[in-house]
């Protein structure tokens, strides 16, 4: 029967298995780093693609230096070891994968140094990131945290309490996710998300200067703008009166895909409609994710199943 798996101190097993103890160190202080990986599965061909996975783990192991996180291991070890956890759950639909560097220790005290590290894999399924349609947005009263604060471009597990308030918060009031401000004033992301405009006519993101992560999925919206559409990005500042402009709006993620926003702070991103351009990212994004464009094979770690 399908179900969850994990790989956890050398060994594969169900996630319910896998244990830490209540003293651990990330547990108390968030110190971890994490990645969300998506291996796609593909009905017709009956096999999964592992988008760009080892981009992610190049991605951790920079987050990993921030928090002084030691791994005895590469990206390309780590992303054995996921595409044999994918295998090992037996699902046949797209499958989740989740991988945690984190300060392993069972000790109580506010550092980064002469503590253990440790890393683990998690691979298994989740509901999706949205209904059909598009998106109901609010901007957050809560402000996106600063690199000075909290490493930003490293995704950095006790950094998420900041984007769990915005979500949070949107909800509760009714809407489906809140677009956070930098301290300035500048739209920086989703709850976990990067966020996208198009103002008169033109693709827009903020830079990484405005308290971003640098996103996979951000990277590949840029990449197949410029090679598909021919249309270049523009990175920069944007404010709130911005969004309330905008002709269309996006967010990006592993998790989110390409996930239209019809609406921000109850007045409606341009006609209130999946826009064209929203439409068409949306499909070449799932083109290349799911393996179908033998341009791009340098992303893609296949996993056949027959």
């Amino acid at each position: 029967m399908p179900e969850p798996c994990a790989y956890f101190r050398g060994q594969f097993m169900h996630p319910r298995d896998a244990r830490i103890g209540i003293m651990t160190h990330a547990f108390h202080y968030g110190t971890g780093t994490f990645a969300g990986i998506n291996a796609n599965w593909d009905e017709e061909k009956q096999r999964f693609c592992l988008f760009r996975i080892k981009d992610h783990y190049r991605r951790q192991l920079g987050s990993c230096k921030m928090l002084n996180i030691h791994l005895p291991i590469n990206e390309d070890e780590m992303a054995d070891i996921t595409v044999e956890a994918v295998r090992r759950t037996n699902f046949r639909q797209t499958v989740y994968c989740r991988p945690v560097a984190y300060k392993s220790s069972e000790f109580i005290g506010v550092k980064l140094h002469d503590l253990e590290d440790d890393w683990f894999v998690v691979a298994t399924v989740l509901p999706p990131f949205a209904t059909t349609g598009g998106l109901r947005c609010c901007t957050s009263s809560w402000t996106r945290v600063s690199d000075n604060q909290i490493p930003t471009h490293g995704k950095i597990t006790g950094m998420y309490v900041n984007g769990a308030l915005a979500k949070t918060e949107a909800n509760l009031a009714g809407f489906d996710d809140g677009i956070m401000l930098t301290a300035d004033g500048h739209v920086s992301e989703g709850a976990v998300t990067n966020t996208f405009v198009v103002l008169k006519g033109r693709l827009i993101t903020p830079p990484p200067c405005d308290s971003i992560l640098l996103g996979i999925t951000r990277d590949t919206v840029m990449q197949l703008a410029r090679n598909e559409l021919g249309l270049e990005t523009i990175e920069r500042s944007l404010v709130r009166s911005d969004l309330y402009q905008a002709e269309e709006a996006f967010f990006t993620g592993t998790y989110a895909g390409v996930a239209p926003i019809v609406e921000i702070d109850n007045r409606p991103v341009g006609t209130g409609d999946v826009g064209p351009l929203t439409t068409r990212l949306k499909e070449l994004y799932t083109e290349v994710a799911f393996g179908r464009n033998p341009k791009y094979s340098d992303w893609y770690t296949f996993l056949e199943t027959q």
